[in-house]
């Protein structure tokens, strides 16, 4: 017998059919679309923008002030997650996912006609800024409204498997993001690649636009939503107003589980800094390190679906664990090739750090979260959690380029112990919560019911 919520009505036969590969087909395309838009910038961030938009004179300074406003863009992520949250949970996941992508791909094209700060000074940073808020805001609603999409369509001996592909559309996004940036950054001499061309990977995403609105608008609502979507339009309360009231222990323990992402902040982000910045003396080139990215996100589309496959038979929360561990323990190790100066050692690394253990944990999170939170709440429950874990965590590479400038002694080790540190935090939050492995989306919404 199903059971409803006070004030919602019980699905009715007839209102449509769950259709998770469609679903999944969406989620994959969507996503990738929209991160491609966000990847380019954290590219961008490492390689060129410290002497784009900054002033030259202190290579520590402009590197902070290159990841600050790469952070920055994370600052409006729970912003986004309330707003685009409520929007989600209330009048369709489609609704949300549509605005997110054309937001996105707008901000993006707006990038790549930026002025330089030889050009007009510190009105370029701030431009900047501005838009990379508004890329925070926007893809702040794309994750949480596709796998609880995702999610709702599917069944439920195989939503860690068929969500996943949402994951694993924001690897392929980064891929296609770096596949055009590596030939302009080889091709291309360094003069020129900062000059001009990094600028036409931006420019492209008004192809972005069009393409996000052909493919957002023949989504189809999941049939719970449409059964209840009258009730939750009528409710007085705001979902994260409720979130808070009635799920904000589990709120915590996901945001603390969100800090994971400290992996990837410490090898693909910090990490290609410490490689290719000429204040660290590393001496890899651009070019090289995207070359590392490229392997560790196609790495990623192979492992994903097959840990959210593997999440439906073992359970999340041991991958949760297994993963984030593992990830956080190497991280440290990674960046000691670099510092031996060793670009197979740096692809072996980050094969294993980046592409299995922190995978274990990214190819399962967005099933795991979406299934600690009833319907009327899913879009906002993980919007919030994934987008203020992320928040914090964004600002990690500033914080280790602050902690270990160049010309600092042991840097693998202070930043490895750091890493692993957050990382342990985070697994402790994944232990205490349940395992929600097979448990029905009716079971969920009958828990919610008890909660204060």
């Amino acid at each position: 017998m199903t059971t409803t919520l006070p004030g919602e009505i019980r699905p009715e036969a007839g209102i449509g059919k769950r259709d998770p590969k469609k679903a999944a087909m969406s989620g994959w395309i969507g996503s990738a679309l929209e991160y491609y838009d966000f990847a380019l910038y954290s590219q961008a961030a490492a390689l060129v923008f410290p002497t784009v938009f900054f002033p030259s004179g202190n290579a520590t300074v402009a590197i902070i002030a290159s990841l600050a406003t790469y952070a920055v863009g994370y600052v409006s992520r729970p912003i986004g997650a309330i707003v685009l949250g409520a929007w989600g949970d209330r009048h369709g996941r489609k609704n949300v996912l549509t605005f997110a992508m054309l937001l996105m791909g707008c901000a993006t094209f707006l990038v790549g006609l930026l002025p330089t700060f030889g050009q007009v000074g510190v009105l370029a940073p701030l431009l900047l800024v501005l838009l990379r808020l508004i890329q925070g805001f926007a893809v702040a609603g794309e994750l949480g409204g596709a796998s609880a999409m995702i999610v709702e369509h599917s069944p439920d001996s195989r939503r860690g498997f068929f969500a996943s592909f949402s994951l694993q559309g924001t690897q392929f996004g980064s891929i296609l993001a770096t596949g055009l940036m590596l030939p302009l950054a080889a091709i291309l001499s360094d003069e020129q690649f900062h000059t001009w061309g990094w600028r036409i990977p931006f420019l492209l995403s008004a192809l972005v636009i069009l393409a996000g609105w052909v493919i957002r608008r023949r989504v189809q609502e999941p049939p719970v939503f449409l059964a209840q979507s009258d009730a939750l339009t009528t409710k007085r309360k705001l979902p994260v107003v409720e979130l808070v009231q009635t799920h904000l222990w589990v709120l915590v323990r996901c945001i603390l589980m969100t800090l994971t992402n400290v992996i990837g902040m410490a090898t693909l982000i910090f990490g290609v800094a410490y490689a290719t910045q000429e204040g660290y003396g590393n001496g890899f080139s651009a070019s090289e390190f995207l070359w590392v990215t490229l392997v560790a996100n196609i790495v990623a589309i192979v492992t994903i679906p097959i840990f959210g496959a593997l999440s439906d038979k073992i359970g999340r929360r041991t991958l949760m664990l297994i993963g984030g561990l593992g990830g956080g323990l190497l991280a440290g190790v990674y960046l000691w090739a670099i510092d031996l100066g060793s670009l197979p050692l740096v692809f072996v690394c980050v094969v294993v750090v980046q592409g299995i253990f922190f995978q274990m944990w990214n190819a399962t999170f967005a099933t795991f979260y979406q299934e600690q939170f009833p319907m009327r709440m899913r879009v906002t429950g993980f919007a919030v959690a994934q987008n203020v874990g992320l928040m914090i965590a964004a600002f990690f590479p500033s914080i280790f380029t602050a902690i270990a400038p160049p010309g600092t002694a042991n840097i693998p080790l202070v930043i490895g112990s750091l890493a692993f540190g957050i990382c342990l935090v985070a697994a402790v939050a994944a232990f205490l919560s349940d395992e929600t492995r097979g448990t029905s989306l009716e079971d969920i919404e009958t828990k919610s019911i008890r909660l204060p």
